[in-house]
């Protein structure tokens, strides 16, 4: 039996407080030009001190009017009565409109109970210019239908970046809960020549967002609903555009439904599936404009909430803690966006080059040799596997830091073997450890005994048990505790000298989940931080469902502010430990996450299923993590739950070949799926997608490259590439990697054409060099069950490399250049090169970097940056949509002879180069 539940103290003011005297000075500064005012002009009271008296009882807002409802538009309106059943006297009660849907036929969805017009709980009692921005404070007028309303809120606008603006609404007397990562930096002076504007509505407490080159607001939030209680936080504000991407992750088809959809975001260990909150929670959204412009809003803010995305368009956030901090980021380019969102949260890790191989993965190994065989088989076969993974199956009773020195004897060895071999070694690693080893026997639990380093019940003394893969039961690891860093790489330096080597790491069940509600005794009864007045709309029917009880303590705070942020803090303790005990480049991958992993960690889309909607639906999936800054990306390819098919497998093999991170993996009960179980169907159909792979992985690795300087996604919706094209909004079933390579994979069963969407541009087929004649919609592309479509986009000039059997010996192949011209018979392109696995090689100026460029027949290279410890030769040079024969081609101005030209393809083919492409070049034709 538990300890009962300890008082929870409540982060607001007191009734005794609400009766006092609320003073405060108004100091003259002048307001900059930034800020303007709606409604009525502020007053300035100097230095003369306003006094507010507050109340003891705040009634409820007044029941409005019809004139306040009936003027309301059905798409316009917003919900009142959230997660209960409303009536029309409740409704009243809460001082809003009832009414029956005028358009009933538009949405099942319309809320009956809405806020009216003029409807504020709050209003401003004062604004003032700072270094900063701007600063106000608001008064509650009103009491909202939830306990614990804050009488007194500050408003701080700090103008961070030309493109970058920060709004934070909190408590200016008792701090709140924010999140400690990420870090973001602290500004002192507020930027100058903005490309926004901030206008504060007075008469209805809100502010609006403007994008001063066109003057169109993009941010516009409304009292109605405004509320700052304890544990309900709200706020709403009407977008100028549907056309909205992210707030992830959740199952959806990337341009996100507005039929006032509610996105519930709190980590959870759920297979993927509509409607419900799975792994990560990432409050950011990019919303594209019908002109092309984009501008990004980022909520940073970690407890459970509520997002709901409305037809107006609108948007409405329900948190359940903490406090609203938004990030506006005004692009105006999607591209641009992101870097600026990356910019702040952190710009994703430049993975080491071996891991952008294929990996090769099961959950239900029988032993060792099952494992060495079903290898063996696929390398026979040419099957590049570039990394062999292990899951749960090589620990001794599925505990961590362990392995079954029967069914996986030779472990050190096999892992050597694979080293000699140029491959590598991944195994998973959950954060729960056993709680129920012989005392002395385990020093996982032993050690984090010793250094205090566990999640601790609601008494803050004992260590939270519960129960995951463990025999009996499991402590979680606090990583936000000083020492867990410091005890993680403790644990796996034992594991790494004292029992086998591993190439990086594979952190799973850390959302945290739990297969116990809680902990193994229960939590706490009646505590309002268990049971909140509102719960978000997630599955379980309450917060510590499959998890921790929310009153569980770490270092900083309760886990009911900091259940969202349990895998972020594992991944940078994880790559923290890596990074020294391997002195080479962390690697790790992991289910759950947070604003800013891309920093620290890649992600797989959790146990999807092997359906044909599945492997759709891993689009999506792949496309919003990249717009969250987490281009290491990919779902399990051929799925994981359940039996595949060949067809499928095919189609996902190829299909898994562009996705970022790139791995088969599946549950234990389902049928084996490596390509050579599967049957030479889907070997053969792997063997051409990932040649196509490893030929483009220098290009691949550049764009990563790109990604960690500057943030720009690796895999990318057509719009971040057309934003001037409408018809790329919605599209969702082909991708782009960079700006180059455009991919129409064959999703559905039995089809042997797709059809995709070709922008206006020149378009040349990556496998015969010919230009696509036509544009538009629905261009029907020949796709045999061996073939995964794949176009280069004129313009562009993408680097390759000659593969081999492992990426060790590929890197030592010559160069290749595809060219591809644009309309102007122009392109350009760039080869970011490094030794893969070193840390720092940018910032240490350890790396080549080279552009080319191509005008007209003259194809030339810059160097930017040389590393000569680097070998890097150029071998061939394909030059695409050459109109006439050529006769001629010459190197740095000396005649070359091992060319040839192809008409009906108009390809010119140059190979046998030798060209150090650390040395600028250049090659002509005519």
């Amino acid at each position: 039996m538990g300890k009962p539940a300890e008082k929870i103290k409540k982060p607001v003011a007191s009734s005794v407080c609400r009766k006092l005297t609320i003073a405060f000075i108004l100091l003259i500064v002048p307001l900059t030009l930034i800020l303007t005012f709606n409604n009525q002009d502020w007053e300035l009271y100097g230095n003369a001190a306003i006094e507010v008296q507050i109340p003891a009882e705040i009634p409820a807002p007044p029941a409005p009017d019809i004139s306040q409802c009936s003027s309301i538009n059905d798409t316009m309106k917003t919900d009142c009565f959230p997660r209960g059943a409303a009536s029309e006297k409740s409704c009243a009660q809460r001082g809003c409109c009832w009414m029956v849907p005028k358009n009933a036929s538009l949405s099942k969805n319309i809320p009956y109970c809405f806020y009216p017009q003029n409807y504020a709980l709050y209003e401003f009692l004062n604004v003032s210019s700072t270094d900063l921005g701007v600063t106000g404070f608001l008064n509650r007028s009103f009491s909202s239908p939830y306990p614990s309303d804050l009488d007194l809120l500050k408003l701080d606008v700090k103008f961070e970046t030309e493109n970058r603006l920060n709004v934070k609404l909190y408590d200016p007397n008792i701090k709140r809960y924010e999140p400690q990562i990420p870090e973001v930096a602290v500004l002192e002076m507020a930027a100058r020549n903005t490309s926004y504007s901030v206008t504060i509505n007075k008469k209805l407490p809100g502010f609006s967002v403007v994008r001063r080159s066109t003057n169109k607001v993009v941010f516009e939030s409304t009292s109605a609903g405004f509320t700052f209680a304890d544990q309900f936080l709200q706020l709403s504000a009407f977008l100028p555009t549907k056309n909205i991407y992210g707030l992830g992750v959740h199952r959806n088809d990337f341009l996100l439904n507005n039929d006032w959809h509610t996105i519930p975001l709190f980590n959870s260990d759920q297979p993927p599936a509509d409607n419900l909150n799975l792994y990560s929670s990432h409050p950011f959204f990019i919303a594209i404009e019908d002109d092309g412009s984009s501008f990004g809003v980022l909520l940073l803010n970690s407890n459970a909430m509520d997002i709901i995305v409305q037809p107006a368009p609108a948007i409405t956030y329900r948190a359940i803690g903490g406090i609203l901090n938004f990030y506006f980021f005004l692009g105006p380019t999607p591209n641009e966006v992101i870097e600026q969102y990356t910019e702040l949260v952190g710009r994703p890790m430049l993975p080491p080059y071996w891991s952008l191989g294929f990996h090769l993965c099961r959950f239900g190994y029988k032993n060792l040799d099952d494992a060495k065989s079903i290898l063996k088989k696929n390398l026979d076969a040419g099957v590049a596997v570039e990394t062999q993974w292990l899951d749960i199956d090589y620990m001794q009773n599925r505990n961590d830091f362990t392995h079954d020195k029967n069914k996986f004897n030779g472990m050190k060895e096999f892992v050597q073997d694979l080293h000699k071999e140029g491959r590598h070694f991944m195994m998973i690693m959950d954060p729960g450890v056993s709680a129920s080893e012989p005392h002395g026997t385990y020093p996982p639990y032993d050690d984090a005994i010793k250094m205090d380093v566990l999640v601790k019940d609601h008494t803050g003394s004992q260590p939270i048990i519960g129960k995951v893969w463990n025999p009996k039961s499991t402590v979680f690891p606090d990583f936000t505790h000083e020492n867990a860093t410091k005890y993680w790489l403790k644990q796996l330096r034992d594991q790494y000298e004292k029992q086998f080597q591993f190439d990086g790491l594979w952190i799973d069940m850390n959302e945290p989940s739990n297969f116990v509600y809680g902990s193994l005794t229960g939590c706490p009864a009646g505590s309002p931080v268990e049971d909140p007045p509102y719960l978000p709309a997630i599955h379980g029917g309450v917060l510590r469902a499959h998890t921790l009880c929310m009153t569980a303590r770490h270092r900083w705070g309760r886990h009911y502010d900091l259940h969202n942020l349990y895998g972020m803090t594992e991944a940078v303790a994880t790559n923290f430990a890596l990074a020294e005990l391997r002195e080479k480049r962390p690697f790790v991958i992991s289910r759950s996450s947070f604003v800013g992993l891309g920093k620290y960690a890649g992600v797989w889309t959790g146990d999807v299923y092997s359906t044909w909607q599945d492997l759709y639906h891993s689009i999506p999936d792949m496309l919003t993590y990249n717009v969250l800054g987490i281009p290491m990306v990919g779902a399990d390819i051929c799925g994981f739950n359940g039996n595949t098919t060949v067809a499928l497998c095919q189609r996902w093999s190829q299909l898994g070949a562009f996705y970022p991170f790139s791995r088969n993996h599946n549950e234990d009960g389902a049928y084996g799926q490596d390509p050579v179980s599967l049957g030479p169907d889907v070997v053969n159909s792997f063997k051409k997608a990932y040649t196509v792979r490893y030929t483009l992985l220098p290009y691949l690795y550049t764009l990563f490259w790109n990604a960690n300087n500057r943030g720009h996604p690796v895999a990318r919706p057509l719009f971040f590439e057309f934003p001037n094209d409408k018809a790329t909004f919605p599209i969702n079933r082909q991708f782009m990697w960079g700006s180059a390579i455009h991919i129409v994979p064959v999703l559905e069963e039995g089809m042997t054409y797709v059809k995709g969407y070709f922008p206006k541009c020149r378009w040349f087929n990556y496998y015969n060099f010919e230009e696509l004649v036509n544009h538009g919609p629905e261009i029907s592309i020949s796709a045999p069950m061996d073939t995964i479509p794949v176009f280069l986009r004129g313009g562009h000039i993408v680097p390759t490399q000659e593969p081999n059997v492992t990426i060790a010996l590929s890197r030592k192949n010559n160069f290749g250049l595809l060219v591809a011209p644009d309309e102007k018979g122009s392109s350009g392109g760039t080869l970011f090169w490094d030794d893969g696995e070193s840390i720092g090689t940018y910032d240490k100026a350890e790396y080549v970097l080279v552009n080319f460029t191509l005008e007209g027949s003259a194809l030339k290279s810059s160097v930017l940056h040389k590393r000569k410890e680097l070998s890097m030769r150029l071998g061939s040079v394909s030059v695409m949509g050459v109109g006439s024969a050529v006769t001629k081609v010459t190197v740095n101005k000396k005649s070359f002879s091992t060319f040839k030209y192809y008409p009906k393809e108009k390809h010119l083919e140059i190979r046998d180069l030798t060209i150090d492409l650390q040395e600028p070049f250049e090659i002509s034709w005519s």
